[in-house]
């Protein structure tokens, strides 16, 4: 056995031949030849399995460990990156940040950018996002806007971190799903040689824990695990859910003219009953592959109980989402509903409608986007 502790590369997790439900597990063959070939760039099983197969091997990790490892960013000199989903922003924001991160700065990060529609315009989300993170008491230095898969406006921020990187440690901070560990694969293609050091993947939770990528000047480049959140929808769904869910290409509008008393399902996972005002326009922004349906509000309820977990899939009958919970929203400006993992339909003002998701996990409202 070695007395020297090994990480995966891919995860972070010290690797060991003990324990396979347990993270950094190897079979003892390749644990053995690890330990006979230390310098190898070594994966452990789980990661193995997710790069190659697109398999998931559950392990047991706690939460509780995760949260002790951010609250020790308080005790260190380093610059704290938060990165956000943009289509899941309110749940995917840290908002205790300020009680990690001490007397740090910290940047915030929007990440997906590529699959707002064509004319968004970026000063205007950038706008929203200071105005979210500053109603949740965050300040951020700088927010920046990007792609982590498409790589776009990605040197801005390289450009940005090589500057403090001199003096001090880049941790990067996220819920899971939001793209975290991509981004860093990312910045490493951009300036190395390196091709997906890290291991990425559809499912919550990948990164298990820390992983140093060394940087000029004696610092480091720093992974941190993504905090598991039941606030977001990604955290309750499968794999093979999150491929119909999460949008993947740019997203096309689509729009729905609605007479009060009209309901339209986005899937299971969301629902949204126009209420009161003209009939209008309703525009749907979310990837193209999940299932729209269009009925009376009269008929919706009987609906749902009919078709869910068949036309209206996801989620399934073994998924614990619990029953549509539902918000009212009178608009008095063209608005945006959030349909928080999922997407977002935009509204006209001087509407009442009521939206609905399990739970009401992600529902929210801003000022039109687009």
């Amino acid at each position: 056995m070695c007395d020297e502790e090994i990480r995966c590369i891919g995860c972070g997790s010290i690797l060991q031949d003990k324990d396979s439900k347990l993270s950094g597990y190897m079979p003892h063959s390749a644990f053995n030849k690890m330990i006979q070939e230390p310098d190898t760039s070594v994966y452990c099983q789980r990661c193995f399995r997710l790069r190659h197969y697109n398999e998931i091997t559950p392990v047991n990790e706690n939460n509780d460990d995760f949260l002790r490892l951010l609250n020790s960013l308080g005790n260190k000199k380093a610059l704290i990156v938060n990165v956000v989903d943009l289509f899941d922003f309110n749940n995917s924001l840290i908002t205790s940040l300020d009680r990690f991160i001490g007397d740090n700065e910290f940047v915030l990060v929007g990440n997906k950018v590529d699959l707002f529609p064509k004319n968004s315009k970026e000063s205007k989300i950038k706008d929203w996002m200071r105005q979210e993170a500053n109603r949740n008491g965050l300040f951020p230095k700088k927010i920046f806007l990007l792609s982590a898969i498409k790589k776009r406006n990605i040197d801005e921020l390289i450009n940005y971190l090589a500057t403090k990187g001199k003096n001090e440690d880049i941790y990067f901070v996220g819920t899971t799903n939001v793209g975290k560990s991509t981004l860093i694969n990312a910045i490493i293609e951009t300036r190395s040689e390196y091709k997906n050091l890290i291991t990425t993947s559809k499912f919550p939770g990948t990164t298990l824990d820390s992983i140093k990528i060394p940087l000029n000047e004696g610092h480091y480049l720093v992974d941190t695990p993504g905090i598991l959140s039941k606030k977001q929808m990604a955290s309750r769904l499968t794999g093979s859910e999150l491929e119909l869910v999460a949008p993947k290409k740019q997203l096309k509008p689509a729009t729905y003219q609605l007479l009060p008393g009209q309901t339209i399902f986005l899937a299971g996972l969301g629902r949204i009953d126009f209420i009161k005002g003209p009939a209008s326009g309703f525009t749907i922004y979310v990837a193209r592959d999940l299932y729209l349906h269009r009925t009376k509000t009269i008929n919706a309820d009987e609906f749902y109980l009919k078709h869910k977990s068949d036309l209206l899939n996801p989620p399934c009958d073994n998924d614990d989402l619990g029953a549509l919970k539902g918000q009212l929203y009178s608009t008095s400006e063209k608005s945006d509903i959030l349909f928080g993992g999922v997407g977002f339909i935009t509204v006209p003002s001087g509407v009442v409608i009521k939206a609905y998701t399990p739970e009401g996990i992600g529902l929210g409202i801003r000022r039109a986007l687009i």
